[in-house]
């Protein structure tokens, strides 16, 4: 039996009031869902630029307004992101258009430094070479010798010196950065509710309004002034939640290195994103 209905049946009336039509097991996020749903796409586009191919990382967002590209220093790869209704046909020819770009930056990027035996890792600003002491109990420890060479030990099984050395670097970060944050909040009469360590890519520190911090552990790798610099830089934001004239006076008045250290991020920033890293 066919039926006909004269009326056209009300798609939008269901799109905007899903809870009258479908049943109460489903919420309103998952009908819209299913009204909704996109195909499935691909993750990664390949590139071929001269005798090369890269693989792209694709990324959509909801708030993108065009198709970019940016390079991912320590996953060493470019990413591109799609606004939400591109296509992937659109971002392949994108992607394309710029290759040389990609291959450009990409082999402008400094060479990986890996956590394994060997390797100069500049704690603080300081060169330290990594050693592995597997004989010896305990973690992660630093040392002097006696030629003035400092190094960085590293006990247990050789498999684990990556990890062991990363979250003794994460520890050292938050350790500095509680204890630079704390101090700068007293100054301006603040208070730090919460301190995070992350490896970001795009930006070396956050707050919130919460009262919440957000660093790279990859700061203790820069001297202190540097790291210094940026937890004054993210507590300023509790109290100005800008970069306006405001903002950088109250910044400069708790931290007197604020030239020197911005100075040093833009010239030396993206080399301390090699560590830890393989090629």
């Amino acid at each position: 039996m066919i039926c006909f209905c004269a009326d056209r049946f009300p798609w939008r009336w269901i799109w905007q009031n899903p809870g009258e039509f479908f049943p109460p097991g489903l919420t309103e996020m998952a009908t819209r869902a299913l009204l909704y749903r996109r195909p499935a796409e691909p993750s990664r586009l390949l590139v071929k630029h001269g005798s090369q191919i890269y693989s792209i990382r694709l990324r959509r967002h909801r708030r993108a307004r065009r198709y970019t590209l940016r390079i991912h220093p320590s996953d060493r790869e470019a990413i591109l992101t799609m606004p939400p209704r591109g296509t992937i046909v659109e971002a392949k020819d994108f992607a394309q258009r710029h290759g040389a770009w990609i291959a450009a930056r990409l082999g402008r990027l400094p060479k990986a430094a890996p956590f394994l035996p060997g390797t100069l890792v500049p704690l603080r600003g300081v060169p330290h070479k990594i050693v592995h002491r597997a004989g010896e109990r305990g973690t992660v420890w630093t040392e002097t010798r006696d030629s003035g060479e400092k190094i960085l030990c590293v006990a247990g099984g050789i498999e684990h010196t990556e990890r062991r050395v990363l979250d003794f670097l994460k520890r050292e970060a938050r350790r500095d950065l509680q204890k630079a944050a704390d101090a700068y909040a007293d100054q301006l009469g603040v208070k730090v509710k919460r301190l995070s360590i992350r490896d970001q890519s795009s930006r070396w520190g956050s707050c919130t309004s919460a009262g919440s911090l957000s660093f790279s552990w990859r700061l203790i790798l820069a001297p202190p002034f540097v790291l210094d610099y940026l937890a004054a830089h993210e507590v300023a934001h509790l109290v100005e939640m800008n970069h306006s004239p405001r903002f950088w006076k109250v910044c400069g008045k708790i931290c007197s290195s604020v030239d020197r250290a911005k100075k040093w991020l833009d010239t030396c920033g993206n080399d301390l994103h090699r560590y830890g890293v393989d090629d």
